[in-house]
């Protein structure tokens, strides 16, 4: 197939026969009867590294584009709160009940938040009923193909954004942008395609250093628009720049990015009709990967710990990161811009930990290095729970920066190597929409107990129930390499 990454198969061979170190960097995998893939390198070590580049730059402008809102939001909410908007005045009211219920100061910081939460849940949402649909459609009809398609909807959406006068366009254009953003777990299904079991913590760790970038860069040019804004509240050059930067993702993946799930393996004999949709919604279904047919009973196995892992770890997770803009605000009064640096030092943390350590963790050390940061996040939300003074709550953030990082990508790393080559998007997108459910319930739960029983309870809590998914980590069958 024209524009896509060779890998060669024989047919079903009674023997493999033998290669020198000179065949096996042709990137030749010979298959068994019993069709167990080699776990050699499918793509050269030289177009591998192009790869990575390429795929690199696609995930590092699809962040900036999506983070570059976020210093926006408090802003562009005061425009909208002066019209008379009906659908901003009944969630404003909806924010205003929670409020009062929970006691939380009336203040444009919180009320702010607490807003930004509601839409944050609403993308999350959003992300949990797109992410395995369109990962499944990437395994019939081919990466590229369901990529391009996303981001031609992603564009639209920055369209809407750039021209939303009222707060209905602006959700809208939310609402669309939270159903086509699946680059991410496009990429992650793109990264196993290309890669071994002995390679692919590098291109995963990839991922997670595009991440902590985008997180990093991405809201300072936000916060340099906010300067165009002014006192506005509203202007379209954000949102155009966002267009441009989706449009020039566009030209590279259409230009520079093969197709790397051909043809002649993708599940063409299963179309749209065939998919179970109500696995990718219902819960029980989800959380056991009963979409996914035809696993093997390790892969199924290690599928179904990793999920319920995934859940209750992103679960406390985002409730703890949510309301840590709560806790910086009420006990050290910190601005908006000292809470912006404080991200971009968690940020930088973040990148350094994603680019020199954790792209170098060697197959079958994924699990002990989840482990390991855990063990550093589970003391860091003690130390942020039990903190009044800068000293110590500085010692919590650099020790959550740090043990936060290996999770998600080592976790990815895992889950690349169950299933077939033609079932690795569906798979990929369950696990993101796991993800992204934890993170539409986890901070709403957590700014509940932070309000009811303080910050101190709900952080001490939080930290020892991070005890439960480090005892789940310990015990999860991670299946031989595919």
């Amino acid at each position: 197939m024209s524009g896509s990454v060779s890998v060669h198969t024989s047919k079903p061979l009674l023997a493999r026969r033998k290669m020198d170190q000179d065949e096996l960097s042709s990137a030749t995998i010979i298959e068994t009867a019993e069709y167990e893939p080699t776990p050699l390198n499918p793509v050269s070590d030289r177009k591998l590294k192009k790869l990575f580049i390429i795929i690199f730059c696609v995930l590092l402008l699809d962040l900036l584009s999506f983070t570059m809102i976020l210093p926006l939001l408090p802003t562009i909410f005061d425009y909208y709160e002066k019209s008379d908007n009906v659908l901003y005045k009944s969630l404003q009211d909806t924010v205003d009940d929670i409020r009062n219920l929970l006691n939380i100061p009336n203040t444009r910081k919180y009320n702010g938040v607490l807003f930004g939460g509601f839409i944050g849940s609403l993308f999350s949402l959003l992300q949990f009923l797109s992410c395995p649909l369109m990962g499944a459609l990437s395994d019939r009809y081919g990466r590229k193909n369901i990529l391009l398609f996303n981001m031609v909807c992603l564009a639209v959406s920055y369209i809407l954004w750039a021209c939303s006068y009222t707060f209905s366009i602006f959700i809208v254009a939310r609402i669309v942008e939270g159903i086509s953003h699946v680059t991410v777990t496009l990429v992650i299904a793109i990264i196993a395609d290309i890669t071994t079991a002995g390679n692919r913590g590098k291109g995963m760790a990839l991922v997670g250093v595009a991440f902590a970038v985008g997180f990093t860069v991405g809201p300072s040019l936000g916060a340099a628009f906010s300067v165009v804004i002014g006192n506005t509240g509203f202007s379209s050059v954000p949102g155009l720049f966002a267009v441009a930067l989706t449009v020039t993702n566009i030209i590279l993946v259409s230009t520079l990015l093969p197709e790397t799930l051909p043809y002649e393996k993708r599940l063409v004999k299963h179309n749209v009709r065939t998919l179970d949709l109500l696995g990718f919604i219902w819960p029980p279904k989800l959380f056991s990967f009963a979409s996914v047919k035809d696993l093997s009973p390790n892969d199924k196995k290690c599928l179904r710990q990793i999920g319920i892992t995934y859940f209750i770890y992103l679960f406390l997770y985002s409730g703890l990161e949510f309301t840590l803009t709560f806790l910086m605000h009420q006990r050290f009064a910190f601005t908006s811009m000292q809470q912006g640096k404080m991200f971009f030092i968690i940020g930088i943390i973040m990148t350094i930990i994603q680019g020199g350590y954790i792209r170098r963790v060697v197959q079958g050390k994924e699990k002990r290095t989840i482990m390991m940061g855990m063990l550093i996040i589970i003391p860091s939300f003690l130390i942020v729970g039990f903190s009044h003074s800068m000293y110590p709550i500085c010692v919590g953030i650099i020790f959550y920066s740090i043990g936060s990082t290996p999770f998600v990508t080592c976790m990815n790393t895992i889950v690349s190597r169950c299933g077939d080559e033609n079932q690795k998007g569906e798979i990929v997108g369950i696990t993101r929409s796991i993800g992204a459910l934890s993170r539409t319930v986890g901070p709403g739960v957590a700014s509940a107990a932070y309000w009811l029983v303080g910050p101190d309870m709900t952080y001490i809590i939080g930290g020892l129930l991070m005890i439960a998914p480090l005892i789940m980590v310990k015990h999860i069958d991670v299946p031989k390499s595919h």
